[in-house]
């Protein structure tokens, strides 16, 4: 069984729409739907913006339903002016931005208890979404790290200040999340991002324009995804 997780309805509404054996579980405020998705056992799940319900969603489907690995999906803000709206982001690992115990002596975005500014990303799965992504026409691919914070990004000194200091490639609310609740854990990790605004000013006039295309992109990637994978058990 394989792991869904999108922050909003729009990035998983096409996927639902998609599998068949549908069952619902609810755990606290979390609605699961387990069932098939193009030929693979999964289990799918909205957790709403933010890293706290990110961190909460991927933890009750880890606890509730054992996945082989968990895949965060859905859209970002560009963390350059190298990313392009449309453009697809893989992340090599996520970090949390907006972690900062600096006046400690730590690094800007270090973790305590689990030492990490980087939480990695599963190899194995980074490598199979990026075959599934270059599969997709007219769609630029990029990897790198995507930077998470409880923060939608909308001005360009702010994302040039995540950008020097991550080298982030998206900017974004809840990859780190899940990525620190699957490290916790031991269970892998992805986390996939379309680029649906430019994170500089002007994302509340792009961000409704463009935010169901780069869904669908995510989407057409999943697919790809899962439909030349291996059963994961």
């Amino acid at each position: 069984m394989v792991g869904l997780i999108g922050a909003m309805a729009v990035e998983v509404e096409n996927l639902l729409g998609q599998m068949t054996d549908k069952q619902e579980t609810k755990i606290g405020m979390d609605v699961f739907t387990k069932g098939t998705l193009f030929g693979q056992e999964a289990v799918l799940a909205v957790c709403g913006p933010g890293k706290v319900n990110a961190a909460l969603c991927a933890q009750n489907m880890i606890t509730a339903f054992h996945p082989a690995w968990v895949l965060n999906l859905g859209v970002a803000g560009a963390g350059d002016e190298t990313v392009s709206i449309g453009d697809m982001v893989i992340a090599s690992c996520a970090v949390q931005h907006d972690m900062d115990t600096s006046p400690l002596g730590d690094p800007v975005g270090y973790v305590s208890k689990v030492g990490l500014v980087e939480f990695p990303c599963d190899e194995a799965l980074r490598k199979n979404l990026l075959s599934a992504a270059r599969q997709v026409p007219d769609m630029q691919v990029q990897e790198g790290v995507i930077a998470t914070g409880d923060q939608f990004i909308c001005d360009g000194e702010t994302r040039k200040r995540i950008h020097d200091r991550f080298h982030a490639k998206a900017v974004e609310m809840e990859g780190a999340a899940v990525a620190h609740a699957c490290y916790m854990n031991g269970v892998p990790c992805g986390v996939l991002r379309s680029i649906s605004d430019q994170a500089n000013g002007q994302s509340t006039m792009d961000y409704p324009t463009f935010t169901k295309l780069a869904a669908s992109h995510s989407e057409r990637v999943v697919e790809l995804l899962l439909t030349h994978l291996e059963t994961a058990k």
